[in-house]
């Protein structure tokens, strides 16, 4: 039964960590925050990565939220093509050549100026309300949620599972974790495992929508 609205929890949950272990803009941003100036500064860049993330994704649950009363009809068409676009996007992974994943390398960051550049960094990337827009609503049961407040669960989940991640990125030997994370074989394997995942999932989701 749904929790909350919320359909396959636990296939959620594992799909967000997934997500945040794939090396990206935010990542690298919170580790260069933490290199040059501690776990401090390391919180701070995260405080605003998760201010500039749950933006985005309030913009896109108003979308949901919009099909969702418009027609849910057309709201299990859009899940169809969610679906559709995470296998798009995880057969793109595995088809990047190794070594040609990384689309950003480390990130140069002003001492004390953490936390407005890390909202920049997440604001300033448009794929992910389209990624929101596709993600979220294979989670929503049309029948079973509750409005606002299952877009708040969702949203929530997120934010506590964003900040235990990335307070294991501070706390667990940073300059060993950004060597790792930047080395071409670590990422190669990361990438593909994420392609792997979302292929799998979305054609799950997809034949269970």
């Amino acid at each position: 039964m749904p929790w909350m609205g919320i359909q396959d929890l636990w296939t959620f949950l594992v799909a967000v960590l997934v997500f945040l272990a794939l090396p990206g803009p935010g990542t690298f941003t919170l580790l260069t925050a933490t290199g040059r100036g501690g776990v401090r500064g390391g919180y701070t860049a995260l405080a605003g990565l998760l201010i500039g993330d749950q933006i985005l994704m309030w913009l896109a649950l108003a979308g949901v939220a919009a099909l969702l009363k418009a027609n849910p009809t057309v709201f299990h068409a859009v899940q169809y093509l969610g679906a559709a676009y995470l296998v798009w996007v995880g057969i793109s992974l595995l088809r990047t050549p190794k070594g040609d994943g990384a689309e950003v390398g480390p990130v140069r960051m002003q001492p004390g100026r953490y936390f407005h550049q890390a909202i920049l960094v997440s604001l300033l990337n448009p794929k992910a309300i389209l990624f929101y827009m596709a993600f979220l609503p294979l989670f929503i049961d049309p029948k079973a949620h509750q409005g606002i407040a299952t877009f708040a669960a969702l949203a929530g989940i997120i934010f506590v599972v964003s900040i235990a991640y990335c307070s294991l990125l501070i706390w667990v030997g940073n300059l060993a974790r950004r060597r790792l994370i930047q080395h071409p074989r670590v990422s190669d394997a990361l990438r593909r495992v994420a392609g792997l995942f979302l292929v799998g999932f979305g054609i799950r989701l997809g034949l269970n929508g």
